[in-house]
């Protein structure tokens, strides 16, 4: 036999033509991204050479791999539909996971029965980790993942002491610029829409916004902060209230463009203009906000990178098996446009 043997290559025989550990061609080969370039250029080559073919279905049974991922997302449809964030996220994740051989399963939360479900087939290993956007405090599917050490990363958290990995975006910073902006602007009767308090993006944006108002020598004013729910609706319900309020608003903070188009509907049915009568800014820079009339002003946050790197993160730990914790905090951009 000259010393070979006539079976397929092994995946030890690949790491020994590339020049490394077996550890490292593993990680390659399930898409790790914890792989040098070098590295991963010489496992590539070597697997080419040699006609190296992993044994997915043995390879799945051994590690109790399932190469699936199930993207969560709590809400109903209505809103996956109608807001460019979901859409922005679910790009984000596709693109991280094109060239892997994961699977992304969709699916929708609505219900405590459709709950229930889910924790059921997380509990049969039927998926290898969990992307969790729209993250509620209450919500008791991120203890769920903890318990039965499920690698998940969230999109947002649901305090600063999260303990699960998560992607996010610097909400407070992005909300105190946009909020600075309108003060500098010459507003002085600045109100905010704010999205439901029982989640941590909505009250870091508050925060935001409060800060703001502390730098321009300001005493907060809880008549002009109005609860809203993300929706277009929630936008238009909460800038009548504001206005029964406080006629005498100059200048509004939404926190995120959905609720900024929804005021924006109602500020023109009260016969007020944008920006001569009330500056906008919202939050996102979604389509949303370049396609209103005048284009918003709104703070832009990589929604499309946030969902790259929840996948990419995802992939590590499912890779990895380690229990350390990553949380990543992406920065944002004030985008100036002409409704400020």
């Amino acid at each position: 036999m000259n010393g070979r043997h006539s079976g397929r290559p092994t995946l030890e025989e690949v790491a020994v033509r590339a020049g490394v550990g077996r550890g490292t061609v593993s990680r390659v080969i399930n898409g790790s991204p914890r792989v040098s370039d070098r590295a991963r250029a010489a496992v590539e080559a070597a697997i080419a050479e040699l006609g190296y073919v992993p044994n997915r279905a043995a390879r799945a049974l051994a590690g109790n791999r399932t190469d699936a991922i199930a993207l969560v997302i709590p809400e109903p449809e209505t809103r996956l539909f109608a807001e460019p964030y979901f859409s922005d996220i679910i790009r984000g994740i596709s693109a991280e996971l094109a060239d892997t051989d994961m699977q992304l399963l969709l699916t929708l939360i609505r219900t405590p029965k459709e709950r229930t479900r889910f924790a059921q087939y997380l509990a049969a290993h039927r998926v290898d980790g969990v992307l969790l956007v729209s993250v509620h405090e209450d919500d008791p599917l991120p203890d769920l993942l903890e318990q039965l050490d499920v690698p998940a990363v969230l999109n947002g958290r649901r305090s600063d002491l999260e303990s699960l990995s998560y992607v996010d975006a610097d909400n407070v910073g992005g909300a105190r610029a946009a909020v600075g902006h309108l003060f500098s602007a010459g507003r002085r009767q600045v109100a905010t829409i704010v999205g439901p308090l029982d989640m941590y993006v909505a009250r870091s944006r508050l925060e935001g916004y409060r800060g703001a108002v502390a730098d321009a020598g300001f005493t907060l004013d809880e008549a002009l902060v109005a609860p809203g729910d993300f929706t277009e609706e929630g936008g238009r319900r909460a800038m009548r209230e504001l206005l029964e309020r406080r006629p005498d608003i100059d200048g509004l903070f939404a926190a995120s463009d959905v609720m900024a188009a929804g005021a924006r509907a109602v500020l023109r049915e009260s016969g007020r203009t944008i920006p001569g009568d009330v500056a906008l800014v919202g939050f996102e820079d979604s389509a949303v906000a370049r396609h209103m009339d005048p284009p918003l002003t709104s703070v832009r946050q990589p929604t499309e990178e946030m969902g790259r790197t929840m996948a990419r993160v995802l992939l590590e730990e499912i890779a990895e098996r380690e229990s350390v914790r990553r949380h990543v905090v992406l920065a944002t951009e004030l985008v100036r446009r002409e409704s400020v």
